[in-house]
C-alpha cells in the first residue's frame, strides 16, 4: 500500500504546483513606460545635440545627432529613465547618467575636472 499512497502524493505535489498563480513568476510591470535620451557630441567643434522622451532608444540617439550643429557629431551618450549631462573643455569632456539634472552635472564634473563646465543636459519624463 505504500506504492499507491506515494505516487498519489506525488501526483498532488505535481498538481499543487501547477496550480500556483503564475504572475508569482512574472515581474510587474510599470505604469510608466521607459523613456530614452541621448547626448550627441562633437569635440572639435563643442557642438551638441539632446533628446529626451523617446519610446526607442534608437529614436533617440537618432534625434540628438539631428539636434547636434555639426554633421560630424556621434551619440556620446544614451540613457533611460533619468538624466544625463554633458561637461567639457578645449582639452576633454565626459558624461554622465544621474536620477536628476543636478546629479547628472555634479558627477560629469567631477569626472571631467575643474577646467571644465557644465555644457548641456537632458532629462526624461
Amino acid at each position: 500500500m505504500a506504492g499507491p499512497g506515494r505516487a498519489i502524493a506525488g501526483a498532488l505535489a505535481v498538481l499543487c504546483l501547477l496550480a500556483q498563480p503564475a504572475a508569482a513568476a512574472t515581474p510587474k510591470k510599470s505604469a510608466t513606460p521607459n523613456r530614452y535620451g541621448a547626448i550627441a557630441y562633437d569635440k572639435a567643434s563643442r557642438a551638441w545635440g539632446v533628446s529626451q522622451d523617446a519610446v526607442r532608444e534608437r529614436d533617440a540617439a537618432v534625434d540628438a545627432l539631428n539636434r547636434c550643429a555639426q554633421k560630424t557629431c556621434i551619440v556620446v551618450h544614451k540613457f533611460k529613465n533619468g538624466c544625463a549631462a554633458l561637461a567639457d573643455s578645449a582639452k576633454k569632456f565626459t558624461v554622465a547618467s544621474g536620477a536628476t539634472r543636478d546629479e547628472a552635472e555634479t558627477k560629469a564634473l567631477q569626472r571631467c575636472g575643474s577646467e571644465c563646465k557644465a555644457a548641456a543636459w537632458t532629462c526624461t519624463r
